[in-house]
């Protein structure tokens, strides 16, 4: 059992995993938050677009 302890202190394979883990939630993170910028930007753009076609007269 002590071997067994001894083993599994040593043991890294759990970090690399915790770091990958760490890193795809960054990533994720940085995903929405773009997401979120680029949706409020074309909805604004789009808004604006509407307004303007809504005032032209048809020829």
């Amino acid at each position: 059992m002590i071997k067994f302890i001894k083993n599994f202190r040593k043991d890294e394979d759990g970090a690399v995993t915790v770091d990958w883990v760490v890193l795809t939630a960054a990533v994720v993170g940085l995903a929405v938050a773009a997401y979120s910028s680029i949706e409020s930007g074309a909805t604004g753009l789009t808004a604006s677009t509407a307004t303007y076609m809504g005032s032209q007269a048809p020829n």
